[in-house]
């Protein structure tokens, strides 16, 4: 991939407002055009930042030369919206921001979100459900011969029949609902480029069949004679079997340097994948991120309150791409890849010192990290050549022996940027895999993370204890998570501060059964962690997990898998995780006795709840909410526990920021 630095693109006016791309006529007449050659659609309001795919891609184009313009959160309701630079030259580009459509509207009960942090103001309601589909039908009912090229999160991971968890159905691939012409999966940078190329040539978008990193639509399979065919959406519609066993065969396609083509009919088409885009090498990278972003919501929001999400990461430095980790309920592996896409270290400190110049910078680089923060340099000698083991795990069920787990190049890094001119802290918020920095053996990297780069709490992700549930997730064991909580104890009074871990934890995952909930419940008990924010399990498309939710089968290894899927159930597996709250004690109840565990309901300290209060007339009755010191009587809970985070908000320790 070849990327063109640029500073200034059309007009020599360097305004404020100049600095972001074009997003109406009046901005084009400044730089002087007449026409755009791409418009991009975006369901995220407009920030001109590298960690947002509406700003990456547009800026990609415009290094290479091409003028492009931004449509950000249109009202879905008018095609006008979408039309107010004008038909684009060459392509209409969609995406429905850096979130599932679906994911970002609605919560895990299904019910409508409020907030929408990648929304001015963080209001919910500016994007349209399946936005890909609709920006798509008002470009189609606008401009019926302009090329539509979709991606993002939402088409990348609907390329294929999929279960849909908001309607309770497998819907079709997304390319056959959208009628867009070509769907770039991955990451995006390398196969937009080749795209524009092509289309610029003058060829036709049905001609652009086997460009790496997209998929297209087909009447004639035979053109893609080396193609492997999965089931068709009919058979994986109405049988879950057929539906595992297309979500294993194109999950074991994903890789550069191994995969096939992947065919799947759809009536009498079919959509055909193209083996993944090329890694990029670490001076590709470093383009991308080196090129002029102002990092900046566009001004058009300043008076609806920003865009929350670019908050989180304004003072971030994004350091490598991909993730061995292999979370079953992950989208990460689908979408950025297993092989780590690491930048230069001269590019990441480049932009270090970039930080430290902006307005609003208080000395504090919030994170230097990525999917998974530690993973900073390919997982074996096979990911160095470009391709990953087929039918092996990385890190589960344990360490791969071929494993590197050297933190070396990542320390040095982390030692740099916190040595610069004007820089107090660098933190490390992106989560770190503690498994694999256990495999490492080498403790400098902990103890100079707990000396240096934790901001009084640290992410890591559990998610689960119970081994019947870890195994499906692909995680690591409890004893691992043990071993790094006493080390983590160790160096951090070692470096003479009190930290805290933040445990993530998952309710309802494939797999969790009442048992393995009230295990988890167990567990909290005895590390004596409340957590207030507990994630209820949400089957989004493309992931192992959502498989085995909508087919009650692991489809690598054909077992059935038990899944939680009533609502009785999914609550009471989530208020068990939160047993301390007055609010769950009857579901908490419930639960129990449905386990066959009311030795669990009593006044012994092993006891979650205590036994509701007996009335006159010998029935018992809901316990009272019980404030401050009551409650930590009857709970036997302590004031503030020594290694978890106090019973507050995981988000609520802010002071750095």
């Amino acid at each position: 991939m070849q990327v063109i630095h640029v500073t200034k693109t059309g007009s020599e006016k360097t305004g404020h407002r100049d600095r972001f791309l074009p997003v109406n006529l009046e901005d084009m007449k400044r730089r002087g055009w007449d026409e755009l050659d791409f418009l991009f659609v975006t369901g995220d309001a407009y920030v001109d930042h590298p960690s947002f795919a509406h700003a990456v891609i547009p800026r990609v184009l415009e290094s290479a030369g091409y003028r492009v313009g931004i449509v950000a959160q249109p009202d879905w309701r008018d095609a006008k919206n979408i039309a107010l630079m004008g038909k684009p030259r060459l392509a209409v580009l969609i995406s429905a921001g850096n979130l599932d459509s679906m994911l970002s509207n609605y919560t895990a009960a299904k019910k409508p979100r409020r907030n929408d942090r990648y929304s001015p103001g963080g209001t919910g309601g500016r994007r349209p459900d399946r936005a890909t589909i609709v920006y798509c039908n008002l470009a189609r009912s606008l401009w019926k011969d302009t090329p539509l090229v979709i991606g993002g999160i939402e088409a990348s991971l609907r390329r294929f029949a999929h279960y849909d968890y908001w309607s309770d159905r497998v819907r079709r691939p997304i390319l056959a609902d959208s009628r867009a012409d070509i769907l770039v999966w991955g990451m995006g940078e390398t196969p937009i480029l080749e795209i524009a190329r092509r289309l610029d040539a003058g060829e036709k978008p049905e001609a652009i069949t086997n460009v790496r990193g997209t998929c297209v639509m087909t009447r004639e399979p035979e053109n893609f004679p080396d193609a492997l065919e999965i089931p068709s959406f009919e058979e994986a519609a109405r049988d879950k079997k057929a539906f595992a066993e297309a979500f294993r065969l194109a999950d074991g396609e994903q890789d550069p340097a191994r995969g096939r083509p992947v065919a799947q009919k759809v009536d009498t088409r079919w959509v055909v994948q193209n083996p993944p885009s090329w890694p990029m090498t670490p001076k590709e990278l470093d383009a991308v991120y080196e090129l002029p972003y102002t990092r900046e919501w566009h001004p058009s929001c300043e008076t609806q309150g920003g865009v929350p999400a670019l908050e989180e990461v304004k003072f971030s430095i994004t350091a490598h791409r991909g993730c061995f980790g292999g979370c079953a309920f992950c989208a990460l592996s689908s979408h950025q890849g297993r092989i780590i896409q690491p930048r230069s270290r001269a590019s990441i400190l480049r932009e270090a010192r970039l930080l430290t110049k902006l307005p609003g910078f208080k000395g504090y680089i919030h994170d230097i990290g990525g999917p998974t923060a530690n993973f900073h340099v390919p997982a074996c000698t096979r990911q160095d050549k470009g391709t990953s083991c087929k039918n092996r795990q990385c890190l589960w069920p344990t360490p791969c022996p071929n494993l590197k787990t050297g933190h070396g190049e990542y320390l040095g890094i982390l030692r740099e940027a916190r040595s610069l001119p004007g820089v107090k802290k660098v933190f490390v918020r992106s989560g770190v895999r503690y498994d694999y920095l256990l495999a490492d053996g080498n403790e400098t990297f902990l103890e100079e993370l707990c000396a240096h780069h934790v901001s009084g709490q640290l992410k890591v992700a559990p998610e689960h204890v119970s081994k019947a549930v870890t195994d499906r997730m692909r995680k690591s064991d409890k004893q691992t998570f043990l071993t790094f909580r006493k080390k983590f104890e160790e160096a951090s009074n070692k470096a003479g501060k009190k930290q805290f871990l933040v445990p993530y934890l998952m309710s309802s995952h494939p797999g969790s059964t009442l048992k393995d909930a009230v295990e988890l419940a167990e567990f909290l008990r005895d590390i004596r962690y409340q957590p207030e924010q507990v994630q209820d399990f949400i089957p989004t498309p493309g992931t192992l997990s959502t498989c085995m939710y909508w087919t009650g089968l692991d489809p690598v290894t054909e077992e059935a898998v038990h899944v939680p899927k009533s609502p009785k159930e999914k609550a009471m597996q989530r208020a068990l995780l939160q047993y301390r709250n007055p609010n769950n004690r009857k579901l908490v109840e419930q639960a129990l006795r449905e386990a066959g565990r009311e030795d669990l309901i009593g006044k012994g300290p092993k006891c979650l709840i205590t036994p509701a209060p007996v009335t006159k007339k010998g029935s018992r009755q809901r316990a009272k909410k019980r404030p401050g010191a009551q409650k930590r009587r009857r709970t036997g809970e302590k004031k503030s526990p020594d290694l978890f985070t106090p019973r507050r908000s995981e988000n609520s320790r802010r002071g750095d920021r």
